[in-house]
């Protein structure tokens, strides 16, 4: 749940940024949005989330 939700957390900062730099406009902010509810009402869900675990736990483990 903690990845989850930093994930999400970053993922909001990245489309506010490209908002603010006008890079990405209204129309793509809501596409992306509409498909992220689409995606984590399907069986990828799980998926998703699994993978977004592995790749914070491989971050985890990484020691400069």
């Amino acid at each position: 749940m903690l990845v989850t939700m930093s994930a999400a957390l970053l993922l909001g900062l990245l489309i506010w940024f490209l908002l603010r730099i006008r890079y990405l406009r209204w129309v793509e902010f809501l596409l992306c949005s509409v498909f992220g509810f689409l995606v984590a009402t399907t069986a990828a869900a799980p998926v998703i989330r699994t993978a977004l675990e592995g790749v914070s736990g491989f971050l985890g483990h990484l020691h400069f």
